[in-house]
């Protein structure tokens, strides 16, 4: 799946080992910015399902799709795009965090190396310490694993350092398709208080896809897509 497209878009539509559904679209070199962003976005909507599905977002940014019952996390970076879906939990409020949909997902290029230039910004000193400063994939790793943190929590205004902390990092999966071995990591998010939400236990799963780093982060407690 790590193969360059110049002129086509390419879709996967899968289940990550970790129970989670991930549709990707990749590809097309030739466009770019905000025009590859939609067209991808169409793809999305068009491939896979009988109805078309459309793409909203609640006050605060978190996306979701327009009468599906259950969460759904987006990310796009350099020619790809890719979206983690839960199973439908009618049963609670999509708009708010809730264990039962606490999910999120982030990618970027591994080959990213500026990442080095900013790791002071996103983690604390035990992380430095445990993320080598010159490996540019842990550090990539590292990154994505946070933003999808952040989006698994929602909650704006959430510091990257101080609200969400790594515990362990798991391993990259290079074969997501067939590996029946992984490695999970480990995390934590703090609220501010006034939320009255008590810190959350996360997990950590990360893959290798067209080049990039998808950290896929989520509650134990998050409804899975059965085998």
């Amino acid at each position: 799946m790590d193969e360059r497209f110049q002129d086509e878009f390419v879709t996967w539509h899968h289940k990550t080992p970790v129970g989670i559904k991930v549709d990707e679209v990749f590809g097309m070199d030739s466009k770019s910015g905000k025009v590859w962003e939609e067209m991808a976005r169409q793809i999305f909507a068009e491939q896979g399902v009988p109805d078309y599905r459309v793409i909203c977002h609640f006050a605060d940014g978190a996306p979701y799709i327009e009468g599906y019952p259950g969460r759904i996390s987006l990310t796009h970076t350099n020619h790809f795009f890719a979206v983690a879906i839960l199973p439908k939990t009618p049963e609670i409020k999509l708009d708010s965090f809730n264990p039962r949909a606490a999910m999120g997902i982030d990618a970027e290029p591994l080959s990213r190396d500026q990442v080095l230039k900013v790791r002071n910004k996103f983690l604390s000193e035990t992380e430095q310490i445990m993320i080598p400063e010159d490996d540019v994939p842990m550090n990539i790793l590292a990154w994505t694993a946070k933003e999808a943190l952040y989006k698994a929590a929602l909650c704006t205004g959430l510091n990257l350092i101080e609200n969400i902390k790594l515990i362990k990092l798991p391993s990259i999966d290079d074969n997501p398709e067939t590996n029946k071995v992984i490695s999970l990591g480990d995390a934590l998010l703090t609220f501010p208080s006034d939320l009255n939400i008590p810190s959350q236990e996360m997990k950590i799963y990360s893959y290798v896809s067209y080049g990039c780093c998808v950290s896929i982060a989520f509650s134990p407690k998050c409804a899975k897509f059965g085998k």
